[in-house]
């Protein structure tokens, strides 16, 4: 009987080792929503970038077109950590399956259209930057209203959620463009070619001029991106828990001449697509 008893004292200890070993390894419940059925480490196989001559990539090669190679969003060389190259080291799945559809010069009308053909292509991943064109008019009487602005990415937005119910949508903010023209507005070269009043004029034509209207003007360029960033914000909220705003980030971003290439003073180079790549990559593809 003092036998059986040791055996049952022993069969209980182990088993109270066996659950302390296995305490001591064991990871603190993660904070936040539970994880849905879908492993929250998913990543797409497949992605889309819609907008404008930033995510095209304009002007970050040596030649003044279009550089899609070099886009934040969709780039495959080397000199940029875009998304779809950090979603490549996690799933190979992805790799020959990122389009850029994104235009040089497209305004928000366009992105229903960019939208279709990343329907087409059945993205599960569709990066959108648009507006900076609706804003650099020739005058600012020129710019988009705030209200077809709305109307136009609502519209680009419904093709989507139609077509691709379940894909994932990054909204990203206007880079800040009057930031841009306070930190060039001293240096002669990107004075020389924004005089020129070819690059975006609402805001950079005559950079170096302090008259009331010039000051006048900039501001109301200045105050319109930063309503459109507001209806893109009310945008993607809208459109349901499948669009991610970046909370304005690429706004944010301190431009510096150092992250714009030397033709137009106004386009990211390879630097400042990795910048923007960095501030508005999802680090959790979980929405």
């Amino acid at each position: 009987m003092l036998r059986r008893w040791h055996i049952f004292v022993l069969v209980i200890l182990a088993v109270v080792a066996l659950a302390c070993d296995g305490a001591g390894e064991a990871s603190p419940e993660p904070s936040g929503p539970k994880p849905s059925s879908r492993p929250a480490t998913a990543l797409p196989s497949s992605m889309a970038a819609l907008g404008d001559s930033i995510t095209a990539g304009f002007g970050s090669c040596l030649a003044f077109v279009a550089c899609s190679r070099n886009s934040w969003s969709t780039g495959t060389g080397r000199a940029v950590e875009s998304h779809y190259r950090r979603i490549l080291d996690g799933n190979p799945k992805i790799k020959g399956r990122a389009d850029n559809f994104a235009e040089p010069g497209a305004e928000a009308d366009a992105l229903a259209g960019q939208a279709d053909r990343a329907v087409d292509a059945k993205a599960q991943y569709v990066t959108i930057l648009i507006g900076a064109n609706d804003a650099c008019a020739g005058r600012v009487a020129d710019m988009t209203a705030v209200r077809t602005f709305r109307q136009e990415v609502d519209r680009g937005l419904s093709r989507l959620k139609k077509g691709l119910p379940k894909t994932r949508v990054l909204m990203v903010s206007i880079p800040d463009l009057y930031r841009l023209w306070q930190v060039g507005r001293a240096d002669e070269r990107a004075v020389r070619v924004w005089a020129e009043g070819r690059i975006c004029p609402s805001m950079l034509a005559d950079p170096t001029s302090t008259a009331r209207a010039d000051e006048q003007r900039r501001r109301a360029v200045r105050d319109r991106i930063d309503a459109y960033n507001e209806q893109l914000r009310k945008s993607c909220k809208a459109y349901g828990k499948r669009c991610r705003w970046d909370g304005g980030r690429a706004h944010q971003v301190r431009f510096t001449l150092d992250l714009v290439n030397e033709v137009d003073y106004f386009h990211p180079n390879v630097e400042g697509q990795n910048e923007l790549a960095d501030v508005v990559y999802p680090r959790r593809f979980t929405w």
